[in-house]
């Protein structure tokens, strides 16, 4: 799945945020949006993936205008083909780590949910709460729900942001293997180490 951004600009309450912004994002790479803190990663980020509407420009799904997309095909979107990984993680703190990959109840796709959870090192945990999860057991949750979900883009906000050094590589490298399957990876991001293993790199606020 390619996104891709045409001239897009947006402003929040009469603060210009995004000017002219264009970019491709292409299935099979690695994209990080780049910039010092309040040059609109986050922003950006949520408009590439429908959250936010832009006030100019468009924002292409494999070449086809969301710009007057109805809430129905938004929701058709992030259901069938995007996975959102944040900074507060977006876990359900009170359900079971199987629950968090599935968002379903353990049954006939529990063997699916085990592997998934093997391969972001966390086999074994399946039935622990979420909330006893560190905080890179926490993002690596929400990149086994991408993998189960079979997301056609992961978009990820400071998907490294106050890890410890072995989390680091771990998410970066699940991250990685993701894009390496046909994934399209979008990331805001302010780690140098993380911008540097993507394919393009849209720096913002220059």
């Amino acid at each position: 799945m390619n996104i891709k951004a045409n001239n897009v600009s947006l402003s929040i309450n009469g603060r210009r945020i995004l000017s002219n912004v264009t970019l491709l994002a292409e299935g099979g790479k690695m994209t990080a949006l780049s910039g010092k803190s309040g040059s609109g990663k986050t922003t950006l980020l949520n408009c590439l993936g429908l959250i936010l509407p832009v006030d100019s420009g468009e924002i292409l799904v494999d070449n086809t205008d969301t710009t007057r997309w109805h809430e129905a095909q938004r929701t058709a979107f992030w259901r069938k083909s995007a996975s959102f990984i944040y900074q507060d993680y977006g876990i359900i703190d009170d359900e079971s780590v199987s629950f968090n990959v599935s968002l379903r109840k353990i049954g006939s796709n529990q063997r699916q949910v085990n592997e998934v959870l093997k391969t972001v090192g966390l086999s074994g945990r399946e039935k622990d709460r979420a909330m006893v999860l560190s905080g890179g057991e926490k993002q690596r949750l929400g990149i086994a729900r991408a993998i189960y979900k079979n997301a056609s883009v992961i978009f990820a906000d400071e998907p490294t942001a106050s890890l410890d050094e072995a989390n680091r590589n771990l998410v970066i490298s699940l991250l990685r293997d993701c894009a390496k399957r046909g994934v399209a990876i979008i990331l805001a991001t302010h780690d140098e180490r993380l911008v540097k293993e993507c394919e393009e790199v849209v720096v913002l606020g220059k």
